[in-house]
């Protein structure tokens, strides 16, 4: 069922969405961008004559109840947003008179779903080494059907609208979901936009197809790396992978970040784009660093002959004119990672240079997707959200969806 098809007057709607914002140490707010984007989806069941039951997690309390991860903490910024009055259940699984007495256009907020352990559906306090443990997943795996349950039976339909968590099977992203027949399930506003961007980059690709990789290391990406092996016609790597493609070939990083026991898998991935006729695009000179901190001092070397006592923390000018030239003229670009530590001010001249070669290729027709939290906090640092095509929420989701996985959340729905 597509949202815009359903009649959501006079139901009750179970709505998961991703609250799981950043809060400071007074339990005040410090970024409600995943509040504001499932505004959308909530408004429209509220104008459309529904009652909304909105679900939850908030941090990683492992089962237990821990005041510092309540969602108590952002009701009065939920209602602000909404525009109504959103009540609170203080036990997700203890609401069903709440949810019962629920009149159209009225909310409920239900505490964080992680106190309950059959969420993550994990048995807990026992090691995956123990004997026992076999035994102990399968009885978890019951009471996660349970507390899916209860869940469901507070509403007539169900609304998965948390993109960020899609990847996980949790009780409340896809167990959840067994319980409504194909007509009363469906994916909310934004988690029906990331789906159709995703789409978009890996099926709908327009050609030349460049993908940018970021990140300190190479085994973290492997699997990403190699499924777009098959898909793009260029891909650049930066950040700290780098020096172990570096270091593969003999180079000498310095003290920059290295994995020794991935240098074959660094040769092997380009192996893999000679294989595929992709150009595999890495840097050649770098800004580095004579400790971590924003105050070092820099100067700027080739990428394989960085000295001892020094590190590798941005691009140097080559390489940005290098990924410039290779990201003019894309049609599709898929971004993940920064180029460097831009984190630092004094080094985010490489991140800010890639940022603006994709808004430049968007503004001239690509289709951009900008994922990952640290690329959303470039494009934010530099500016540039409204140059790119799309910016994803879903982080852990995302990347797998890239990698060729099955999303469990858009699965449970879609079928």
């Amino acid at each position: 069922m597509k949202i815009n098809d359903y009649n959501f007057a006079g139901k009750k709607a179970i709505v998961r969405v991703d609250f799981n914002v950043p809060l400071d140490e007074n339990g005040k707010i410090t970024d409600d961008t995943r509040i504001r984007g499932a505004m959308p989806t909530l408004k429209k069941i509220l104008a459309e004559g529904g009652s909304l039951i909105i679900m939850s997690h908030m941090g990683k309390p492992k089962g237990k109840v821990n005041p510092k991860l309540s969602l108590s903490q952002i009701v009065d910024a939920v209602s602000e947003k909404l525009g109504v009055k959103v009540q609170f259940a203080p036990d997700c699984a203890k609401a069903a008179d709440q949810a019962a007495a629920l009149k159209p256009g009225e909310a409920l907020l239900l505490e964080n779903l992680r106190y309950y352990p059959e969420e993550e559906g994990k048995p807990v306090g026992i090691d995956k080494e123990d004997p026992a443990y076999a035994d102990a997943k399968k009885a978890m795996k019951a009471s996660q059907k349970e507390f899916a349950k209860t869940l469901a039976s507070y509403a007539d339909c169900y609304v998965n609208d948390a993109f960020g968590t899609a990847h996980r099977a949790h009780a409340s992203t896809a167990v959840i979901a067994d319980y409504f027949d194909a007509d009363n399930k469906m994916l909310g506003l934004l988690m029906e936009k990331e789906v159709s961007a995703v789409d978009n980059v890996l099926s709908n690709i327009k050609r030349p197809f460049v993908a940018i990789m970021g990140g300190s290391k190479v085994s973290s990406k492997i699997g990403i790396i190699e499924n777009l092996l098959g898909k793009v016609d260029k891909l650049i790597l930066c950040g700290g992978m780098t020096y172990t493609f570096m270091k593969a070939h003999g180079g000498e990083i310095g003290n920059s970040i290295v994995e020794l026991d991935k240098l074959d898998v660094a040769l092997g991935v380009e192996e893999l784009a000679k294989k595929n006729g992709v150009e595999l695009v890495l840097g050649t000179d770098s800004v580095i660093a004579d400790k971590f901190a924003n105050d070092a001092n820099q100067k700027i070397c080739p990428s394989n002959a960085i000295p001892e006592g020094w590190e590798g923390l941005d691009i140097g000018p080559e390489t940005r004119k290098k990924f410039a030239d290779a990201i003019k003229g894309a049609k599709t670009i898929l971004w993940n990672g920064p180029a460097g530590v831009f984190e630092f001010d004094n080094f985010t001249a490489g991140s800010r240079a890639v940022g603006e070669a994709v808004a430049e290729a968007t503004a001239e027709g690509a289709f951009s997707l900008v994922g990952g939290g640290d690329s959303i906090a470039c494009v934010h640092k530099f500016g540039l959200e409204d140059k790119v095509s799309y910016i994803s929420t879903g982080g852990g989701a995302l990347l797998e969806a890239i990698e060729g996985k099955v999303l469990p959340g858009v699965a449970a729905v879609q079928g």
